[in-house]
Protein backbone atom coordinates (compact mmCIF):
# COMPACT_ATOMS: atom_id res chain seq x y z
CA UNK A 1 0.00 0.00 0.00
CA UNK A 2 0.98 3.66 -0.62
CA UNK A 3 0.09 6.01 2.10
CA UNK A 4 -0.06 10.16 1.22
CA UNK A 5 2.21 11.74 3.17
CA UNK A 6 -0.37 14.56 4.27
CA UNK A 7 -1.93 11.91 6.13
CA UNK A 8 0.33 12.41 9.42
CA UNK A 9 0.86 15.96 8.66
CA UNK A 10 -3.05 16.83 8.58
CA UNK A 11 -2.99 14.84 12.23
CA UNK A 12 -0.33 16.47 13.32
CA UNK A 13 -1.20 19.90 13.01
CA UNK A 14 -4.52 18.90 14.34
CA UNK A 15 -3.33 17.68 17.55
CA UNK A 16 -0.94 20.54 17.84
CA UNK A 17 -4.31 22.46 17.84
CA UNK A 18 -6.04 19.66 20.71
CA UNK A 19 -2.95 20.45 22.95
CA UNK A 20 -3.49 23.92 23.20
CA UNK A 21 -7.75 23.06 24.08
CA UNK A 22 -7.05 19.85 25.80
CA UNK A 23 -4.49 21.35 28.42
CA UNK A 24 -7.63 23.56 29.51
CA UNK A 25 -10.07 21.25 29.59
CA UNK A 26 -12.56 19.70 32.53
CA UNK A 27 -10.99 16.37 31.06
CA UNK A 28 -7.21 16.88 31.56
CA UNK A 29 -7.82 18.84 34.88
CA UNK A 30 -4.29 20.48 34.84
CA UNK A 31 -4.36 21.65 38.22
CA UNK A 32 -5.37 18.89 40.00
CA UNK A 33 -2.89 16.85 37.67
CA UNK A 34 -0.46 19.83 39.03
CA UNK A 35 -1.43 18.80 42.75
CA UNK A 36 -0.42 15.56 42.28
CA UNK A 37 -3.38 13.55 41.22
CA UNK A 38 -2.67 10.95 38.88
CA UNK A 39 -4.42 10.46 35.25
CA UNK A 40 -4.12 6.90 35.31
CA UNK A 41 -6.84 4.54 35.35
CA UNK A 42 -7.15 1.49 36.35
CA UNK A 43 -6.74 -1.09 34.14
CA UNK A 44 -3.08 -0.35 33.82
CA UNK A 45 -2.22 0.63 37.42
CA UNK A 46 -3.46 -2.94 37.98
CA UNK A 47 -1.39 -4.72 35.37
CA UNK A 48 1.78 -3.05 35.12
CA UNK A 49 1.81 -2.87 39.32
CA UNK A 50 4.72 -1.57 40.77
CA UNK A 51 6.77 -0.28 38.44
CA UNK A 52 9.63 1.76 40.58
CA UNK A 53 12.81 1.61 39.59
CA UNK A 54 11.91 0.70 36.37
CA UNK A 55 12.42 1.98 32.67
CA UNK A 56 9.27 2.85 30.41
CA UNK A 57 8.86 3.70 26.98
CA UNK A 58 5.50 5.39 26.29
CA UNK A 59 4.03 5.73 23.03
CA UNK A 60 1.80 8.22 21.48
CA UNK A 61 1.85 10.57 24.88
CA UNK A 62 -0.07 13.38 23.83
CA UNK A 63 1.24 16.55 26.66
CA UNK A 64 2.74 13.43 28.32
CA UNK A 65 0.25 13.17 31.88
CA UNK A 66 0.19 9.59 31.77
CA UNK A 67 4.21 9.80 31.52
CA UNK A 68 4.60 11.64 34.68
CA UNK A 69 1.94 9.79 36.67
CA UNK A 70 4.48 6.63 35.77
CA UNK A 71 7.45 8.75 36.61
CA UNK A 72 5.68 10.12 40.01
CA UNK A 73 5.27 6.18 40.67
CA UNK A 74 9.24 5.88 40.55
CA UNK A 75 9.82 4.44 36.96
CA UNK A 76 12.68 6.45 34.55
CA UNK A 77 10.38 7.31 31.51
CA UNK A 78 10.48 8.52 27.51
CA UNK A 79 7.11 9.85 25.93
CA UNK A 80 7.03 9.69 22.26
CA UNK A 81 4.29 11.85 20.38
CA UNK A 82 4.06 13.32 17.13
CA UNK A 83 2.13 16.68 18.19
CA UNK A 84 5.65 18.96 18.61
CA UNK A 85 3.08 20.94 20.89
CA UNK A 86 2.36 18.24 22.97
CA UNK A 87 6.19 17.43 23.55
CA UNK A 88 6.76 20.96 24.50
CA UNK A 89 3.64 21.25 27.00
CA UNK A 90 5.13 17.79 28.45
CA UNK A 91 8.44 18.92 29.04
CA UNK A 92 7.42 22.25 30.83
CA UNK A 93 5.47 20.06 33.04
CA UNK A 94 8.14 18.06 33.85
CA UNK A 95 10.55 20.83 34.40
CA UNK A 96 8.24 22.50 36.60
CA UNK A 97 7.21 19.08 38.60
CA UNK A 98 10.18 18.21 39.15
CA UNK A 99 10.33 14.84 37.68
CA UNK A 100 13.24 13.37 35.38
CA UNK A 101 11.05 12.24 32.40
CA UNK A 102 12.32 13.08 28.92
CA UNK A 103 10.24 13.55 25.34
CA UNK A 104 10.59 12.93 22.07
CA UNK A 105 8.81 14.28 19.04
CA UNK A 106 8.55 11.70 16.31
CA UNK A 107 5.84 9.86 14.45
CA UNK A 108 5.55 6.75 16.50
CA UNK A 109 6.64 4.53 13.92
CA UNK A 110 10.05 6.03 13.63
CA UNK A 111 10.51 6.26 17.03
CA UNK A 112 13.73 3.40 16.70
CA UNK A 113 15.46 6.20 14.75
CA UNK A 114 14.92 8.63 18.06
CA UNK A 115 15.07 6.35 20.88
CA UNK A 116 17.98 4.19 21.07
CA UNK A 117 17.52 2.58 24.59
CA UNK A 118 15.75 -0.42 25.24
CA UNK A 119 13.10 -0.60 28.12
CA UNK A 120 11.41 -3.03 30.76
CA UNK A 121 8.05 -2.00 29.54
CA UNK A 122 6.62 -0.38 26.57
CA UNK A 123 3.22 1.61 26.86
CA UNK A 124 0.53 2.87 25.50
CA UNK A 125 -3.21 3.40 26.06
CA UNK A 126 -6.65 4.65 24.74
CA UNK A 127 -7.04 5.92 21.26
CA UNK A 128 -4.03 5.54 19.64
CA UNK A 129 -3.72 2.57 17.19
CA UNK A 130 -6.32 3.83 14.72
CA UNK A 131 -3.64 6.89 13.59
CA UNK A 132 -1.93 4.22 12.10
CA UNK A 133 -2.46 2.84 8.90
CA UNK A 134 -0.62 -0.44 9.34
CA UNK A 135 0.80 -1.80 12.64
CA UNK A 136 3.58 -4.55 11.24
CA UNK A 137 6.18 -2.11 11.46
CA UNK A 138 4.09 -0.43 15.01
CA UNK A 139 4.76 -4.26 16.23
CA UNK A 140 8.24 -4.19 15.11
CA UNK A 141 9.26 -1.25 16.70
CA UNK A 142 7.86 -2.06 20.14
CA UNK A 143 9.95 -5.56 20.04
CA UNK A 144 13.13 -3.53 18.83
CA UNK A 145 12.52 -1.17 21.96
CA UNK A 146 12.02 -3.91 24.70
CA UNK A 147 14.80 -5.59 26.86
CA UNK A 148 14.26 -9.16 26.48
CA UNK A 149 11.72 -10.47 29.07
CA UNK A 150 10.14 -6.95 28.95
CA UNK A 151 6.68 -6.36 28.88
CA UNK A 152 4.62 -4.59 26.57
CA UNK A 153 1.03 -3.26 27.81
CA UNK A 154 -1.69 -1.69 26.01
CA UNK A 155 -5.42 -0.38 26.84
CA UNK A 156 -7.12 0.89 24.07
CA UNK A 157 -10.69 1.35 22.65
CA UNK A 158 -12.74 -1.65 21.39
CA UNK A 159 -12.43 -1.97 17.37
CA UNK A 160 -15.82 -2.15 17.19
CA UNK A 161 -16.41 1.44 18.68
CA UNK A 162 -14.30 2.41 15.66
CA UNK A 163 -17.34 0.83 13.18
CA UNK A 164 -19.74 3.76 14.32
CA UNK A 165 -19.49 7.54 13.15
CA UNK A 166 -20.41 9.49 16.25
CA UNK A 167 -20.33 13.19 14.00
CA UNK A 168 -24.31 13.51 14.46
CA UNK A 169 -24.58 13.14 18.04
CA UNK A 170 -25.25 9.30 18.34
CA UNK A 171 -23.75 6.49 17.19
CA UNK A 172 -24.46 5.32 13.26
CA UNK A 173 -22.96 2.30 11.88
CA UNK A 174 -20.89 3.35 9.06
CA UNK A 175 -17.24 1.77 9.32
CA UNK A 176 -15.96 -1.70 8.56
CA UNK A 177 -14.50 -3.96 11.27
CA UNK A 178 -11.78 -4.51 9.04
CA UNK A 179 -11.56 -1.85 6.66
CA UNK A 180 -8.60 -1.04 5.06
CA UNK A 181 -9.29 2.28 3.38
CA UNK A 182 -8.31 5.49 5.16
CA UNK A 183 -11.23 7.39 6.80
CA UNK A 184 -11.47 10.96 7.03
CA UNK A 185 -13.55 13.28 9.26
CA UNK A 186 -13.68 16.77 9.68
CA UNK A 187 -15.64 18.29 12.45
CA UNK A 188 -15.64 21.17 15.56
CA UNK A 189 -14.54 20.58 18.80
CA UNK A 190 -12.66 17.34 20.30
CA UNK A 191 -13.19 14.83 22.82
CA UNK A 192 -11.93 16.74 25.71
CA UNK A 193 -13.98 19.63 24.73
CA UNK A 194 -17.28 19.23 22.47
CA UNK A 195 -18.32 22.56 22.74
CA UNK A 196 -14.48 23.92 21.13
CA UNK A 197 -14.89 25.70 17.73
CA UNK A 198 -11.32 24.35 16.81
CA UNK A 199 -11.90 22.16 13.95
CA UNK A 200 -10.23 18.20 13.64
CA UNK A 201 -9.36 17.31 10.24
CA UNK A 202 -8.14 13.93 10.98
CA UNK A 203 -6.95 10.79 8.65
CA UNK A 204 -7.02 6.79 11.03
CA UNK A 205 -7.78 3.24 10.33
CA UNK A 206 -9.64 0.78 11.64
CA UNK A 207 -8.01 -2.29 13.02
CA UNK A 208 -9.35 -5.58 13.93
CA UNK A 209 -7.91 -7.35 17.62
CA UNK A 210 -6.43 -10.28 15.44
CA UNK A 211 -4.06 -7.28 13.37
CA UNK A 212 -2.99 -6.16 16.72
CA UNK A 213 -1.93 -9.64 17.53
CA UNK A 214 -0.56 -10.65 14.74
CA UNK A 215 1.58 -7.65 14.33
CA UNK A 216 3.07 -8.47 18.08
CA UNK A 217 3.11 -12.35 17.57
CA UNK A 218 5.04 -11.36 14.14
CA UNK A 219 7.40 -9.28 16.03
CA UNK A 220 8.23 -12.27 18.73
CA UNK A 221 6.67 -11.35 22.07
CA UNK A 222 4.33 -13.46 24.00
CA UNK A 223 0.93 -12.90 24.41
CA UNK A 224 -0.20 -13.20 28.37
CA UNK A 225 -3.02 -12.58 28.00
CA UNK A 226 -5.88 -10.39 26.18
CA UNK A 227 -9.50 -8.89 27.81
CA UNK A 228 -12.48 -6.92 26.67
CA UNK A 229 -14.35 -4.92 28.50
CA UNK A 230 -18.14 -3.27 28.06
CA UNK A 231 -17.35 0.03 30.01
CA UNK A 232 -14.65 2.91 29.23
CA UNK A 233 -13.21 4.83 32.03
CA UNK A 234 -13.42 7.61 29.81
CA UNK A 235 -17.05 9.29 28.93
CA UNK A 236 -15.72 10.46 25.36
CA UNK A 237 -19.16 9.13 23.30
CA UNK A 238 -22.46 10.33 22.72
CA UNK A 239 -25.49 8.30 24.77
CA UNK A 240 -22.61 6.67 27.40
CA UNK A 241 -23.97 5.64 30.58
CA UNK A 242 -22.06 6.29 34.04
CA UNK A 243 -22.17 2.75 35.96
CA UNK A 244 -21.78 2.35 40.05
CA UNK A 245 -18.25 2.06 39.59
CA UNK A 246 -17.86 4.97 37.64
CA UNK A 247 -17.15 3.93 34.69
CA UNK A 248 -19.30 4.57 31.33
CA UNK A 249 -21.28 2.01 29.33
CA UNK A 250 -23.33 1.96 25.85
CA UNK A 251 -27.11 1.32 26.37
CA UNK A 252 -27.87 -2.23 26.84
CA UNK A 253 -24.15 -3.29 27.37
CA UNK A 254 -24.45 -4.91 23.87
CA UNK A 255 -20.59 -4.63 22.77
CA UNK A 256 -17.12 -4.26 24.38
CA UNK A 257 -15.98 -0.63 24.63
CA UNK A 258 -12.36 -1.30 25.53
CA UNK A 259 -9.65 -4.04 25.35
CA UNK A 260 -6.45 -4.62 27.07
CA UNK A 261 -3.38 -6.61 26.02
CA UNK A 262 -0.26 -7.85 27.84
CA UNK A 263 2.82 -9.43 25.96
CA UNK A 264 6.61 -10.03 27.06
CA UNK A 265 9.39 -10.40 24.37
CA UNK A 266 10.94 -13.54 24.51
Amino acid sequence: MNFKPDYFGANKATWNDKVKVHAKSDMYNMQVFKEGKSSLMPYELKALGKVEGKSLLHLQCHFGQDTLSWSRMGATCVGVDLSDEGIKLAQSLNDELKLDAQFVCCNVLDTTKHVKDTFDIVYTSYGVIGWLPDLKPWGKMIAERLKKGGTFYMVEFHPIVWMFDYLEGKPVMRYGYMQDEVIHEEYEGTYADTGSKMVSKEYGWNHGLSEVVNALIEAGLRIEYLNEYDESPYNVLPELIENESGMFTTKGRLYPMIFELKAVKV
